[in-house]
C-alpha cells in the first residue's frame, strides 16, 4: 500500500506537469503590468479554472517566488466584476520598505506565475445597491472602491454615487484619466478629488478630511451608505463624524494601514512567550508580529493590517488588545491575527 500513499496533495504532482494545472489551488499568470503613477502599478492576471471570481471590494493573498523564496502579501482587486471571469487586476503602491510591492512595481514581468487565494473580505457592496452611495478613499485605499465604481459603471447603475478621494497631489493619484472619463460619461456620479499637500489653484476643497467636505457635497451621513478605505487618520475622522450624527451603521471601513499604536501602560508589562521557539521577551507594547520579528523569529504575514489571515496563530494564554477596535480578548486557545493584536500583560503564543 505504501506505493499508493503520499504526504503530498494531487496538486503537487499536477503542477509538475504544468504549473497552472491544479484541482484545488488558484494559480495565475501575469498578463501585463501597467504604470499608474511614479510609484504605483496595476497587475493584470489570468487565472486557472479553480478561481471562483470576486465581489467588488475584496482582496487576494498574492504569492510570488523571488530568489527561491515565496513571498505572500495581500492586495485589493481593482478591476470590474464585468470582465472575463479568469481575468482580473490588482493595483499596488510601491512602499519604500515593501520588498514585494517594490518588486511588483519595478521588476515583475508578464508570464510570471502567481500563487493566489480565493477572493476574501467583507468590504463589499450589498446585493441591492442603494440609490445614494459614497465611495471614499485615501491614497492607495482607492483600489477596492475603484473596483466598486467600475462594477457599478459596467452594470449601468443609475443611483447617485459620490466618489471622494484624498491624495497628496494630482501626480500621486491613481486612475486619474479614467476618473475623468467616468465623471464625464456618468451624470449620476460625482467625482471629487481633494489634494492634501498640493491643492489645485481655485479648488473648492483642499486639505485633510473634515465634515465640511461632506456638507459641501450635500452628503447626509444618516441616509447615505458610505464605504471608506485608506489610512487610519481618514477612517478615524470619518467614523467620528458618523458616530456623532448617529449614523455609525451607515459607514463601512477598511484600513490600508494599521493605526499607530497608543501603548497603554498596562499593556507594556509582563512577558511575551513564544512556545514553539522556546523563548520569551519583555512585552514592549508593540504588536505580537513586531515583537516576534524583533526577537529574531520570522512568522508568516501578508497584509500587516488585519485583513488577511496569513499571520493568524493560536494564543495559548493571556489577554490581547486589538489595535483597531480596542477590544480586549482573554479567551484561552483562541486564534488571533498577530499583526493587529498587542499583549496585555503575560501572553503565550504558538510561535
Amino acid at each position: 500500500m505504501a506505493s499508493f500513499t503520499s504526504p503530498h496533495t494531487v496538486d503537487h504532482y499536477l503542477e509538475h506537469l504544468h504549473p497552472m494545472l491544479t484541482v484545488g489551488l488558484v494559480r495565475a499568470r501575469v498578463v501585463r503590468v501597467l504604470r499608474e503613477t511614479g510609484d504605483a502599478s496595476t497587475v493584470e492576471l489570468r487565472t486557472n479554472g479553480v478561481w471562483r471570481g470576486f465581489k467588488p471590494g475584496q482582496h487576494v493573498q498574492f504569492g510570488i517566488e523571488v530568489n527561491g523564496t515565496r513571498r505572500i502579501r495581500c492586495f485589493s482587486i481593482s478591476s470590474s466584476t464585468a470582465g472575463k471571469k479568469k481575468l482580473f487586476s490588482v493595483s499596488v503602491k510601491a512602499h519604500p520598505d515593501g520588498f514585494v510591492s517594490q518588486f511588483l512595481h519595478n521588476e515583475l514581468q508578464p508570464g510570471t506565475l502567481v500563487h493566489l487565494s480565493q477572493a476574501e473580505g467583507d468590504f463589499v457592496l450589498p446585493r441591492q445597491v442603494p440609490d445614494h452611495l459614497v465611495l471614499a478613499s485615501g491614497g492607495s485605499g482607492i483600489t477596492p472602491v475603484m473596483s466598486m465604481l467600475r462594477s457599478l459603471r459596467d452594470s449601468n447603475h443609475q443611483g447617485a454615487v459620490v466618489f471622494l478621494h484624498y491624495a497628496r497631489s494630482k501626480s500621486d493619484e491613481m486612475f486619474s484619466r479614467e476618473l475623468d472619463e467616468i465623471s464625464s460619461a456618468m451624470p449620476n456620479v460625482t467625482v471629487q478629488r481633494i489634494y492634501t499637500r498640493e491643492p489645485e489653484v481655485g479648488a473648492a476643497l483642499a486639505g485633510r478630511y473634515s465634515v465640511d467636505h461632506l456638507k459641501h457635497l450635500g452628503i447626509d451621513p444618516a441616509s447615505t451608505l458610505t464605504y471608506v478605505c485608506g489610512p487610519s487618520g481618514l477612517i478615524s475622522s470619518m467614523r467620528e463624524t458618523y458616530d456623532e450624527m448617529g449614523a455609525s451603521a451607515m459607514l463601512q471601513t477598511e484600513y490600508f494601514k494599521v493605526p499607530s499604536i497608543d501603548v497603554h501602560a498596562a499593556d507594556a508589562t509582563g512577558t511575551l512567550s513564544f512556545e514553539i521557539a522556546g523563548s520569551d521577551a519583555p512585552n514592549s507594547g508593540a504588536t505580537i508580529l513586531e515583537q516576534a520579528e524583533a526577537a529574531g523569529l520570522a512568522p508568516a504575514f501578508g497584509c500587516r493590517m488585519g485583513v488577511c489571515n496569513t499571520c493568524a496563530i493560536k494564543k495559548e494564554y493571556g489577554a490581547v488588545r486589538h489595535v483597531i477596535s480596542g477590544e480586549i480578548n482573554a479567551n484561552t486557545g483562541e486564534t488571533i491575527k498577530i499583526c493587529v493584536n498587542v499583549p496585555v500583560g503575560d501572553v503565550t503564543v504558538a510561535l
